[in-house]
């Protein structure tokens, strides 16, 4: 051990010298050259360039001669190519010599003159409105003549590619045939250029099936390369999504799946398509199973890893994998936390927004633990208003409905964000609930159940799935699923109800607000005399009336005609027939199940419309009065009855006479008519049956008065 000294256990350094210390080296000086004589001064003849010391010390010799500091004026220097450039220079010359160098070094380049005359009938083209046809045609001959033979050289080109998308957008079919077919085997590298894979989106957007035909094979094989590239991944995607056919996009999808797959032929026959159905290739080829599981994992693991989840093609091979795993085995697992733990929950997100990602997300609720569940919900906070007018996105939130057990995480969740946290804000954003397509099943699904009202045509698909998830919570779910329903429509009343009563015009105002409307006051839990009240009040007032205009429309011009009366539109009539039977029709026992407690509608829409009854009775909504007629619950029957004898000459003229809209559909069938009696001369049309005549509910009125 070193002994202290005192100033502590610090060592002493050894000493070093002033010299070896020194932080800039020392050079040697060289005395101060002797002054020069005036008559000494350097002339252009002298030679510097001839010092033999420089051989001897094998120095290499000066290239040119060098201005000297201490001479009488500037001195021009020469550059390695013999230009010219003299001291004193400013900035703006110099720049202008730097920009002629760099025009030159241009104008040297192949197709220099070419792509320089390009670029200016595209800075013409691109000005659509400014341009006139006849000038446009011509622009567009002149760049064809340039650019046929050549596009390869142009495309290329980050500066010219631009020019060919414009002569794309102005071609004919047979020249976008023409451009696609000389541009065979560089679509691969086009894709990978940032620039140029525009290109062959406006080919294949412009184009037709042979032009598609000609570019989608060039990417067979080349699956793996271009999803892992940063540019050429997003065109593959968009050609996997929008245009490529169904035989294409299984060929594409088969390659996730490794290169066995890929090599698919068909024998001929039914059997000659490809398919990407993971199941039929696993069926017919067992033994190649886990090659191909651990293929598809790696390649979508990696995607993952990079943050590159917003494919389609990653979230149709990921559907590909886990129906295609053993629920509950250890693979459904791995992948389940393969797919949460995603740092920001950006893999979760972008699936529910495609179709087979956003049923990966509800098979994911369905086989998934409470905690599982939880955690998915969590990840969509802030996004399910966005979810619920998705056409795939707004399933996931009715599979979270049917599946999680906890209907106070899923009301907080869920029914909070959907509707809003303010009162202002919940009847906006009920109003835009109800009319959007998709996200009034996110409303009235809890309502209605799974209703052919709601689950029309384009939503089968939704319904067929929904019944998959229900055979699979029979084992992951303890709680009732009626039970599940009924909490979850007592969470969902009180604003629902509030927002009726609140604004019962704006909800009204169309065929599914009315919709909504109805089933809310059929199917809602707590006090709904104030929302019925509100709805009532809606058909006050003359029907025969013209709508009144207000001080700003008078005063200017509207884009908008009023709206009319609640009673001239078929779905007003519609919504207060419903609400004074006050129950569901039930098809097994053709009967109306009143629901409870009675809504009782029939007394308070009465005295509302008691002063217009016979313009209700006569108008298009006559069959409103027939059922108040015929309400067991309506205790002013006998005094209504009394209106209508009294006024029954009204119903009998309303009972045989035309109405509009049976006049206004009998004039535009008489010009259909004409006009296809024109085009078909010399056939006999098939007679019509007459239609009927008359106020179908008045009639039926008077039937109920004899």
């Amino acid at each position: 051990m070193a002994p202290k000294n005192d100033l502590g256990t610090k060592r002493k350094l050894p000493s070093r010298s002033k010299d070896s210390t020194s932080k800039k080296p020392k050079f040697e000086k060289r005395p101060p050259p002797p002054p020069a004589d005036e008559d000494d001064s350097i002339s252009d003849d002298d030679d510097f360039g001839d010092d033999s010391s420089a051989d001897d010390e094998g120095g290499a010799p000066l290239n040119g001669n060098k201005t000297q500091k201490n001479g009488d004026g500037p001195k021009a220097s020469q550059d390695a190519d013999g230009k010219t450039f003299e001291r004193g220079q400013t900035s703006r010359e110099s720049h202008q010599k730097q920009k002629q160098l760099a025009q030159d070094r241009k104008a040297n380049k192949p197709l220099a003159d070419e792509l320089n005359r390009t670029k200016k009938l595209w800075e013409r083209l691109r000005r659509k409105s400014h341009v006139p046809k006849e000038e446009r045609d011509k622009l567009v001959e002149e760049l064809f003549a340039i650019t046929t033979g050549r596009m390869k050289d142009f495309v290329l080109k980050h500066d010219a590619v631009r020019v060919v998308q414009t002569a794309i957008k102005y071609s004919t079919p047979e020249r976008r045939k023409m451009i696609a077919k000389e541009l065979q085997g560089t679509y691969p590298l086009l894709a990978e250029s940032r620039y140029a894979k525009f290109l062959i989106g406006k080919l294949i957007v412009e184009g037709d099936k042979e032009v598609r035909d000609l570019i989608v094979p060039e990417f067979y094989g080349r699956v793996r390369k271009m999803i892992n590239h940063p540019e050429a991944s997003w065109i593959l995607d968009d050609i996997y999504r929008g245009v490529a056919s169904k035989e294409q996009k299984a060929i594409l999808l088969r390659e996730w799946y490794g290169p066995d797959t890929f090599l698919f032929r068909g024998t001929g026959g039914v059997e000659a398509a490809p398919t990407a159905e993971l199941s039929v290739i696993l069926e017919k080829e067992p033994g190649k199973r886990g090659p191909i599981m651990k293929y598809l994992l790696d390649l979508t693991n990696q995607l993952i890893q990079k943050k590159m989840t917003g494919f389609t093609m990653l979230h149709d091979a990921m559907y590909q994998y886990y129906t295609n795993v053993k629920p509950g085995s250890e693979e459904a697992k791995e992948y389940m936390e393969m797919i949460k733990e995603d740092e920001n929950g950006d893999l979760l997100k972008n699936m529910g927004f495609t179709k087979y990602g956003a049923r990966l997300v509800c098979l994911l609720l369905a086989h998934g633990t409470a905690k599982d569940r939880k955690q998915i919900l969590k990840t969509y906070k802030d996004t399910f208003q966005l979810m619920s007018t998705d056409p795939h996105g707004h399933l996931i939130i009715l599979t979270a409905y049917d599946t999680i057990d906890d209907t106070v995480l899923t009301s907080k969740s869920i029914i909070l964000e959907l509707l809003g946290k303010s009162e202002q804000n919940e009847v906006s954003n009920i109003v835009s609930l109800a009319n959007d397509p998709n996200a009034r099943l996110t409303i009235r699904y809890l309502l209605e159940g799974a209703s052919k009202a709601i689950f029309d045509g384009s939503h089968a698909g939704d319904l067929e799935l929904l019944e998959q998830i229900w055979e699979i919570r029979k084992t992951t779910s303890k709680k009732d699923p009626e039970n599940r329903r009924k909490e979850l429509v007592a969470a969902l009343s009180p604003s629902l109800l509030a927002a009726i009563a609140s604004s019962p015009e704006d909800l009204i105002a169309t065929s599914f607000g009315c919709q909504l409307v109805t089933e809310a006051l059929l199917s809602c839990i707590g006090d709904k005399s104030e929302a019925l009240k509100a709805i009532a009040s809606t058909a006050g007032g003359d029907p025969d009336a013209e709508p009144e205009k207000s001080d700003e429309e008078n005063g200017a011009l509207t884009t908008f005609a009023p709206s009319p009366h609640i009673s001239k539109i078929p779905h007003g009539g519609r919504m207060f027939k419903s609400l004074i039977s006050g129950g569901h029709f039930d098809k097994a026992s053709r009967k109306i199940i009143p629901c409870d407690p009675p809504l009782r509608f029939a007394d308070i829409l009465y005295p509302v419309i008691k002063e217009h009854i016979m313009s209700w009775a006569t108008g298009p909504s006559s069959f409103v009065v027939l059922n108040l007629l015929e309400a067991e619950d309506f205790s002013h029957g006998a005094e209504l009855r009394k209106t209508l004898k009294k006024n029954k000459k009204q119903l009998e003229k309303a009972a045989t006479e035309e109405t509009p809209e049976q006049k206004a559909a009998r004039e535009a069938a008489k010009s259909n008519g004409e006009a296809e009696k024109g085009a078909k001369k010399g056939k006999k049309a098939a007679p019509k049956k007459e239609k009927p005549v008359g106020n179908t509910g008045s009639k039926l009125l008077l039937e109920k008065l004899s």
